[in-house]
């Protein structure tokens, strides 16, 4: 039979043999002698069984054996064997055998829930981003919100959202927002005049609730930021005061001849006198 790595065996005996071995006396000597029994027992062909790596410490009378893997993809794994004996016995019996990754092993990386690998921009048409309950932006809609607009619009109607942004929702939106492309540290801000900034824009759309002193939306269609949220110091050179500065009326001269290089004409009838 040929031993594969999986789940199972990276979970069972051996899998704490370099955890826990460390900490434990020399291995039981009866149990470390039995390399051969250990070796027949991984059950593969002798090629893709590598050199002897040593013996490790399990428990009383419980000792793992390690072998080098030759198996092609498997660099850095090793064969791993445990044995044992009963009290007063010196026959050796084999508890399990099992393919586990070494120190320097290839292996997989480590996997990470989908909701921690999402990126901006991966949410496509058609998909669905479940939120959690407990998610920490959002406050149900029922409790104080802290947030004027919010409440007001809720007291008027009667009824609100389910939940509505949190302080520290709040916070990590407006910090992402504050800090990205349309924030004041973006290249075309710093490029753009001191008095172009989108707070005095004519195009500039405050937002409303606790967002309105810091944040707007830019309307302005030949603008970059047009549809975008912006900060309030963020600006560009599609401010509305930016105006054409009238061009100056150049005054056309008069037409200068210069007759030194005239030559004068002869009529017809001075030429027959």
């Amino acid at each position: 039979m040929t031993a594969r790595p999986t789940r199972a065996a990276s979970a069972s005996g051996p899998r704490a043999a370099g955890a826990r071995g460390a900490s434990r006396a020399r291995p039981d000597q009866v149990c470390a002698d039995a390399v051969d029994l250990a070796r027949d027992e991984i059950g593969v062909d002798e090629e893709h069984i590598g050199s002897y790596q040593g013996a490790i410490a399990e428990g009383d009378r419980l000792v793992t054996h390690l072998f080098d893997c030759l198996l092609p993809g498997y660099r850095g794994w090793r064969w791993a064997v445990t044995v044992t004996r009963i009290a007063r016995s010196k026959h050796v019996t084999v508890c399990e055998s099992a393919l586990l990754p070494g120190p320097e092993a290839l292996q997989a990386p480590v996997w990470v829930p989908w909701h921690d690998r999402l990126q901006p921009g991966d949410l496509g048409v058609g998909d669905l981003l479940p939120t959690p309950v407990d998610d920490d932006r959002l406050a149900p809609g029922y409790l104080s919100s802290d947030d004027s607009a919010v409440e007001d619009v809720a007291w008027e109607l009667g009824l609100g959202r389910t939940r509505v942004l949190s302080r520290d929702g709040r916070a990590e939106v407006a910090s992402r927002w504050y800090e990205s492309d349309h924030g004041p540290q973006a290249p075309i801000s710093q490029a753009a005049p001191p008095s172009a900034r989108c707070g005095g824009c004519g195009f500039y759309l405050p937002l409303a609730g606790a967002m309105r002193p810091a944040f707007g939306v830019c309307s302005n269609l030949y603008a970059p930021d047009d549809g975008q949220v912006v900060s309030v110091d963020h600006g560009c050179g599609a401010h509305s005061e930016v105006l054409v500065e009238p061009t100056p009326v150049v005054e056309e001269l008069a037409t200068v001849y210069d007759d030194t290089e005239l030559e004068p004409a002869i009529s017809s009838s001075d030429a027959g006198r």
